[in-house]
């Protein structure tokens, strides 16, 4: 029995298959998600665009972005030398756009820039007042885009404050 165990010990162990070559893992991000279709007949009700606002004071003026980390939906911006308010809209086209609070409906007039479309107002424009004011958000609709329903948060006036002096 001794000598059956003995020569158990000399038989090679049985080789380990190789392990197949390591793959990298691909890490799939989902897509940022892109403003819901609007619905109902009244905008109060429509779902709020995705996103947050971010506020940054810079040398050259503050500015309030709206969107998400991968998209900007849009941005307010304060020139203090010239104390008017730039309203971007990226990705967007130059045209007539509308814009909706509790107090009031305006429309203005958007010119191309090279990221989108941009909007000025002088800083004591009533409008932006209506904005920042506005029960709980406001709407910028424009002809071949989807709607934007904008929270209106803290960030709006601080800019409004800011370029006002």
């Amino acid at each position: 029995m001794i000598g059956a165990l003995a020569l158990s010990g000399c038989i090679p162990a049985t080789p380990r298959p190789e392990a197949p070559p390591s793959v990298p893992r691909q890490v799939h991000r989902p897509a940022p998600p892109a403003p819901r279709p609007v619905t109902g007949a009244d905008w109060r009700d429509w779902p709020l665009t995705p996103g947050d606002w971010r506020y940054q004071r810079t040398a050259q003026g503050s500015v309030a972005v709206f969107g998400t980390v991968d998209a900007t939906r849009l941005s307010l911006r304060c020139d203090p030398r010239l104390r008017q308010i730039h309203l971007d809209r990226p990705a967007s086209a130059a045209g007539t756009v509308t814009i909706r609070t509790s107090s009031t409906t305006r429309n203005l007039t958007a010119r191309a820039v090279a990221t989108g479309a941009e909007m000025l107002l002088p800083a004591a424009d009533p409008l932006l007042d209506a904005m920042a004011f506005s029960r709980g958000r406001f709407t910028m609709e424009q002809t071949g885009q989807v709607p934007l329903v904008i929270p209106a948060y803290a960030e709006i006036g601080r800019v409004i404050e800011d370029c006002r002096g």
